[in-house]
């Protein structure tokens, strides 16, 4: 039996889709014949105690020599040492949601960091995953990845019903994202406390203990901007609330100021909803024109035009529910995906 040892940072189980890709990639591995060795490697990534690290890189070198080693880039990116002592016996597989440097809220000493250490991680892997094209085009243009080793194995996507929406008078948006800087819900609510002549009310759904800062200060705006009747922060929900608020939802908004792929925005195609989002990063990869309108990162202005005209305009959203619907039907499948990540490993000399 073909063996890898896949290494995660934090609670494995988490409500964030680069969690929810390790652990359906973990799984479909293993329908495909892979024994797959999962390893903790503890809290507090991508800012681990000292102490932490240590036991990490002690679990890392427990692995059998000759065993490929897939790190979750939480904790690839700050284990730059261990990296070097691993590639000696062990075929190393970073693999990279989004460049850590990238994430916002980051000061600039911060994101030297975590560029300079991520840098200096990737040179020690023979192959480099991401999830998607945008993402691998950053590897090799900002991170002097070598093209050749870097490959991308988008998520899957679930088919699911197509949203029936809400049948009422007041338009429901939804949001889906963990309540962090680098999704934009300072900048949605922002945006949406312009356009309080309309009617709308928008539902949060995001686990606050990624950030409790940015979860404390989101609630603050909703109350400062005195959308408290307006706008829900539900929290984390378990996987049929999420998938009960997704079909009563008329319009999906997510104002990411980047994304290595969007896995909220693909959810949101499978049901046909109509979306408002952002240019950064991956998202127009994952969301075409014909689905969504897109505006600038960090522009509450050209946000709120995009909310109003889709609030107003009842056929603008249905032209755009069909193409979210007809996209939908092109997006991979979680098997898809896992045949491309099991390429990968085999390909591994």
């Amino acid at each position: 039996m073909r063996r890898v040892a896949f290494a995660v940072p934090g609670d494995l189980g988490a409500p964030t889709g680069g969690y929810a890709y390790d652990r359906r990639m973990i799984a479909e591995l293993g329908q495909l014949g892979w024994r797959v060795d999962v390893i903790g490697l503890g809290e507090g990534f991508p800012w681990p105690h000292e102490q932490t690290r240590l036991a990490a890189q002690a679990r890392l070198l427990q692995v059998a020599p000759g065993d490929p080693i897939v790190i979750d880039g939480l904790a690839f990116a700050v284990l730059a040492d261990t990296a070097r002592r691993l590639r000696v016996d062990h075929p190393l597989v970073a693999l990279i949601h989004h460049p850590l440097a990238f994430e916002s809220g980051l000061s600039a000493a911060q994101s030297a960091t975590l560029r300079d250490s991520e840098s200096a991680a990737l040179c020690c892997a023979v192959r480099v995953v991401t999830t998607s094209a945008a993402t691998a085009r950053c590897l090799v243009g900002d991170y002097s990845v070598p093209a050749a080793r870097v490959s991308v194995a988008p998520p899957g996507t679930e088919l699911a019903p197509r949203a029936r929406g809400s049948g009422g008078d007041i338009l429901q948006l939804l949001s889906v994202g963990a309540l962090v800087p680098r999704k934009g819900f300072d900048v949605l609510v922002a945006a949406l406390a312009t356009v309080t002549d309309l009617k709308w009310h928008l539902s949060i759904i995001g686990d606050a203990r990624r950030d409790p800062k940015s979860a404390g200060e989101l609630k603050a705006d909703i109350v400062r901007l005195t959308l408290g009747d307006r706008v829900t922060v539900l929290g984390a929900l378990p996987p049929a609330d999420v998938a009960k608020r997704y079909a009563e939802a008329d319009l999906f908004v997510l104002a990411s100021r980047f994304e290595g792929y969007g896995m909220a925005y693909a959810e949101a195609l499978a049901r046909g909803l109509p979306i408002i989002g952002t240019t950064a990063g991956a998202i127009p990869d994952t969301v075409p024109a014909d689905a969504g309108v897109l505006v600038a990162a960090d522009d509450p202005i050209a946000l709120a035009a995009a909310l109003r005209h889709l609030i107003e305009n009842s056929d603008a959203r249905r032209t755009l529910a069909a193409g979210a619907w007809r996209a939908a039907r092109r997006l991979p499948e979680w098997r898809d995906s896992a045949e491309i990540f099991a390429g990968i490993l085999e390909s591994i000399e």
